[in-house]
């Protein structure tokens, strides 16, 4: 059984060869169960240390990714997410890898939002807003600028030192794209093509108000069913998609907290990423119209690592 490290993982990926692959993936026949989230302090605990499974299976391999998450970590020098994805043969069942899970996690996060915004954005778009500074940051820039011709990204973060160190780095790593980071991100989301929010927010940063028609928002950075990135209007103004219904109705507070107002209703969700890709089949656009609002909420899905680590897999072993 190979042992896949992280740096392997980032030598053998490349946008967006692999987003197409994700692409194809959500296209064909898998299995994909629930998958087990479970609070670690129990409920109501102030604590949001976690550790899920995640299972999965195509024509081609078995898989199942295990995390942890700690959120506090980085206080006590830790990473907040640890995480690892086994994968088995399909025909027999045998042990083929353990790849690096972490890895897989931004790389597919980043192909996902990529990927929602192939189908969702108009094509024309030329101006991302990007809230957060993490480590998955540039992982989204990179996947962004491959399906759309980005001529400018404002970037918002917390921790005004961590957005200019990320500004100077993106601004090397892209420099025919300008790099802009925002104090206010009420006054700059009205200018965006593209918005998307991978924050540990509890609360909302964006509000419907400010969102101009066209745009398409993708939501990242939250899977607790209390907590949220955005505000209820921008979902109720808003045409919503998500990647996977069993996991959002159970872990997304941008949708359930609406829903508890009874001013948004499960049955408004007008599909999951699967229904994108297999209508992309068929040559229909995902986006109706240049004035459409777009929502795309993304908790996760076992499938997109299994397609990730699989990609991985034959990479190393080719």
């Amino acid at each position: 059984m190979k042992i896949i490290e992280a740096g392997q993982v980032d030598q053998a990926l490349a946008f967006p060869a692999l987003i197409d692959a994700l692409d194809n993936g959500f296209r064909g026949d898998y299995g994909m169960p629930p998958r087990q989230v479970f609070q670690l302090a129990g409920a109501g605990a102030a604590s949001h240390d976690g550790f899920a499974l995640l299972p999965a299976w195509n024509d081609s391999l078995i898989g199942v990714k295990a995390f942890t998450y700690f959120p506090a970590n980085e206080a006590a020098g830790f990473a907040s997410l640890y995480s690892k994805i086994l994968l088995f043969d399909r025909r027999h069942g045998v042990p083929l890898a353990l790849v690096d899970g972490t890895s897989i996690t931004y790389w597919r996060t980043a192909a996902v939002s990529a990927l929602a915004s192939r189908y969702l954005s108009r094509p024309e778009s030329s101006t991302l807003l990007l809230l957060g500074t993490g480590r998955l940051a540039p992982f989204l820039v990179a996947a962004h600028l491959s399906v759309r011709a980005l001529k400018r990204v404002f970037l918002w973060g917390r921790d005004a030192g961590k957005a200019t160190a990320l500004q100077e780095r993106l601004q090397r790593d892209h420099p025919g794209v300008e790099f802009i980071c925002i104090a206010d991100i009420a006054q700059h989301a009205g200018q965006a093509d593209i918005i998307v929010s991978a924050t540990g927010a509890a609360t909302p940063l964006l509000q419907g108000a400010w969102i101009a028609p066209g745009c398409h928002v993708d939501l990242l950075g939250n899977h607790s069913p209390d907590r949220r990135e955005c505000d209820s209007a921008l979902i109720v103004n808003s045409t919503v998609h998500v990647d996977s219904l069993d996991n959002v109705l159970r872990e997304a507070g941008e949708v359930l907290i609406p829903i508890a107002e009874n001013v948004f209703s499960a049955g408004a969700i007008a599909g999951e990423l699967k229904d994108l890709c297999r209508a992309g089949e068929c040559g229909k656009p995902g986006r109706r119209n240049a004035a459409e609002i777009t929502v795309f909420k993304a908790v996760g899905t076992a499938l997109s690592d299994l397609l990730v680590a699989q990609l991985v897999l034959k990479t190393v072993a080719s």
